[in-house]
């Protein structure tokens, strides 16, 4: 693999530029094989200001615009045709959204259903609404963001209290029958079964499971960022992938659908809507179809660590 050579580029690049490196050689990519799960952004606003946000979302940011029942509905029903086993949402906060609820309440007629949240105030203050929905006839689950076994650490970044906030939110989701996970980014050299390990009385406090899951993220830095990571050409994907481990990668199995200056998109997956090089059009039927080629910063760290924001 080649070392990558940072050029921002603020149109489009080239089909040559879409199909092959810098140095000449194909890239790696992706042929989907199916829709398993169909992903929707929020949008970008949010109720936290965390530095080391991955979607750079803020209060009031607009950088991917909210989305309406009326927006998803077209994109749930095409999916639907397509053999989708789940809905997911992805933010900034999902629960800042107005029409975040009613989402919920239409997807949860047709599939089982997964929020990303932050599990703080605008989680808490909408309970009374989400807790209904446990009553649909597919299930709902969240994720919730607890960056650190230790309050301290998490609230530095996410706000005073916060930590046990959020705890008190996912004990009253898991008495009302929802399932609930946990989502952290990894720290350089960590002992991760030890870091994990050390939730065990957090969870026991909430009365959650012992053996509640606990997602561990790589660094993908800030969007919009152009660290250097070596190319990945189509020899990458033989030479260290299987057919088995290259159908994991996420963009093998799901597409996003983002709202961006007020148009609904299809991106190839949840971690590159930065790139408009991955927009992949705005209908799911022609976005199956086109190769992924992998050639994003975070297309090298889902290849080298085997991320990904699924759970399925």
């Amino acid at each position: 693999m080649g070392q990558l050579t940072i050029k921002h580029q603020n149109k489009k690049q080239t089909v040559e530029a879409w199909k092959f490196d810098p140095e000449g050689n194909p890239r790696g990519y992706i042929q989907p094989k199916g829709l398993k799960e169909l992903w929707f952004h929020t949008g970008t606003v949010c109720n936290l200001r965390c530095s080391f946000c991955l979607e750079g979302s803020k209060p009031g940011d607009n950088r991917l615009n909210p989305i309406l029942l009326e927006d998803v509905k077209p994109f749930m029903q095409e999916a639907l045709a397509l053999g989708v086993e789940q809905f997911s949402f992805t933010g900034g906060e999902p629960f800042v959204i107005q029409d975040m609820v009613s989402i919920l309440d239409y997807a949860l007629d047709h599939n089982p259903c997964m929020v990303l949240t932050n599990a703080t105030e605008p989680l808490l203050n909408r309970l009374h609404q989400v807790a209904p929905l446990a009553n649909k006839p597919f299930p709902l689950s969240f994720r919730v963001s607890l960056d650190h076994p230790d309050p301290a650490a998490h609230d530095q970044f996410r706000g005073q209290g916060n930590f046990h906030l959020s705890l008190k939110v996912m004990e009253q989701l898991h008495r009302h029958g929802f399932a609930v996970s946990v989502a952290r980014q990894s720290a350089k050299n960590e002992n991760t079964d030890a870091v994990n390990l050390a939730y065990a009385p957090f969870f026991e406090e909430a009365g959650l499971p012992g053996d509640t899951h606990i997602v561990v993220f790589p660094e993908f830095h800030e969007p919009g960022s152009h660290p250097g990571v070596p190319y990945i050409t189509e020899s990458c994907m033989t030479a260290y992938k299987t057919e088995e481990t290259r159908d994991e990668m996420m963009c093998s199995f799901s597409k996003m659908v983002v709202k961006k200056g007020g148009r609904m998109r299809i991106y190839a997956c949840t971690l590159v809507d930065d790139d408009e090089d991955y927009d992949l059009g705005g209908t799911l039927s022609e976005a199956m179809k086109i190769r992924v080629m992998l050639k994003h910063h975070r297309c090298y760290t889902c290849f080298t660590n085997g991320a990904s924001c699924s759970e399925l």
